[in-house]
């Protein structure tokens, strides 16, 4: 959320002006496909096939129709108000409670923070496994990670300080990379099975090691594999840069999320045809994703697995990278807004980067990759078992958790604001849609969707909230402002990509 759409260099600082609609249906085609594509399936995929076994591919497929269900609501909202402020927006328009309005933006700040995060801490690992292979004596221990997943982060820092766009061409080019790292996976997977060296019929078989039910263990899967799926709710953000919204929106977003279902359930199947069962759960290394050890495996005599942990890192880098921008530029926007302390709206005097924005958030990712890292330093869960704290699905499952319940407001907002007629020109879902999203989407929010292992991830989302909550409180307190508080939200952007010149 910045600032941008007002420009305060001009004569007429206080009008908005509009953004230049330069993405038609195959940009935001690729734009969808390249957000949801990332570090999500390299993340999750072994944890999830290590709950259900042989039916990995049947957790993505659920994670995708209830991302599908939650689609609908936010087409339907972006069509009838066409502005780039997301889920904020919504709930300010449903409800009108300025604390709500805030927890929201707040919820999404803090989501673009624990996914990049997850991002620094998986990119550590797959480039210090990369050099591993290439130099041998480059050590791969958890301190190095950390060491390289910290320096990560400021690099990102440095980047964001500079003001620095991502353009839609570059994400096309790391979309594209992203996807060739998938499809070797896939071609390795379909490989293994044409030589007769895999077995297919593993496909079909459910196998939990901790002996729960079917329910309850896909269930637990489905919300691992959420994280997968995300991305797609920011491409809402780019409205206001897109040639007839109401028209290519949803055709868009809905084929984008297909694209990214299948090619996730594709790549399910190849690591579970690749890798024995009993290996799933217990990869050589969980922060670095199971992805690596089937291609170490499908493909042992082939150069493949030098140079595949350097792909996961372009993936990855670029998801870190566009959710640390975004989460700055929210903060500066509340800030500018005045619903957080106004110091946090400082900008470089000569850039017009939000520094201050941009320490505030490049701490609490520092902070909260070292908190992590010392949790998995603990025997909560079983390492045998694969339930074990890990940086990675401890924070991956907190982006998860704090998009669901941001999902299950927009949901809600969604029947509220049906009040609305709007012009009549916009998207419109199946009434029973926005209601199926908001309970599957509360439904996974509860305890009985995680592992015990993953009940920290309660504690690291409260933690994250309350500083925000202590935050608004202390503005609240100390500082009245004059129309603050959310007044011009319709007029306040959150494109990532931007910068507050």
């Amino acid at each position: 959320m910045t600032a941008s759409t007002t420009d305060e260099h001009t004569p007429t600082g206080d009008q908005p002006h509009e953004l230049k609609r330069v993405m038609g249906p195959r940009l935001l085609l690729l734009f969808i496909v390249g957000d949801i594509l990332g570090a999500g399936v390299y993340a999750v995929t072994g944890k999830l096939a290590g709950q259900v076994g042989g039916i990995a591919w049947l957790p993505f497929l659920l994670a995708f129709a209830v991302a599908t269900l939650t689609a609908f609501s936010y087409l339907e909202l972006v069509t009838k108000f066409p502005q780039a402020a997301g889920a904020a927006l919504y709930a300010h328009k449903a409800f009108g409670i300025h604390f709500v309005t805030f927890l929201v933006a707040f919820t999404v700040v803090c989501s673009g923070i624990t996914s990049a995060s997850t991002s620094s801490s998986l990119l550590a690992n797959n480039l210090l496994l990369g050099l591993h292979e290439i130099w041998g004596g480059v050590p791969t221990t958890s301190g190095w990670a950390l060491f390289v997943a910290l320096c990560f982060m400021l690099l990102l820092a440095a980047i964001n300080l500079r003001g620095v766009g991502e353009s839609v061409k570059f994400n096309i080019v790391l979309t594209l990379i992203e996807m060739a790292a998938l499809a070797i996976v896939i071609a390795i997977g379909f490989a293994v099975i044409a030589r007769g060296d895999g077995d297919f019929d593993r496909v079909t078989v459910f196998e939990n090691p901790d002996d729960k039910g079917l329910f309850l263990a896909v269930t637990i899967a489905t919300t691992i594999a959420f994280f997968a799926m995300v991305g797609f709710e920011d491409s809402v953000n780019m409205v206001e840069e897109t040639r007839e919204p109401e028209r290519i929106f949803p055709r868009m977003m809905f084929t984008g999320l297909g694209i990214a279902a299948v090619i996730y359930m594709l790549v399910a199947v190849s690591v579970v045809v690749v890798i024995p069962a009993g290996d799933i759960a217990a990869p050589t290394n969980p922060d670095a994703g199971i992805l690596i050890d089937v291609v170490k495996r499908g493909a042992p005599d082939l150069p493949i697995d030098d140079f595949f942990p350097f792909m996961t890192v372009f993936a990855v880098a670029n998801t870190a990278l566009i959710n640390m921008l975004m989460a700055s530029r929210l903060v500066y926007g509340m800030a500018r807004q005045q619903v957080l302390p106004s110091g946090l709206g400082k900008v470089l005097p000569g850039r017009r980067a939000p520094w201050a924005a941009i320490a505030f958030t490049t701490a609490l990712a520092l902070a909260l990759i070292v908190a992590v890292v010392k949790l998995s330093d603990t025997t909560i869960g079983d390492p045998d078992k694969g339930t074990e704290v890990s940086v990675v699905s401890a924070l991956s499952g907190t982006t998860a958790l704090l998009l669901l319940a941001v999902f299950t407001v927009v949901n809600i907002a969604c029947l509220v604001l049906r009040r609305d007629p709007g012009d009549g020109t916009s998207f419109k879902a199946p009434v029973v849609v926005p209601v199926l999203g908001a309970v599957t989407c509360a439904y996974l929010l509860g305890p009985w969707a995680r592992l015990e292992a993953d009940q920290v991830q309660y504690v690291i989302a409260a933690a994250l909230l309350g500083l925000g909550v202590v935050l608004w409180g202390v503005t609240r307190i100390f500082h009245t402002p004059e129309g603050g508080h959310f007044a011009d939200i319709e007029h306040m952007d959150i494109d990532p990509t931007d910068d507050p010149r």
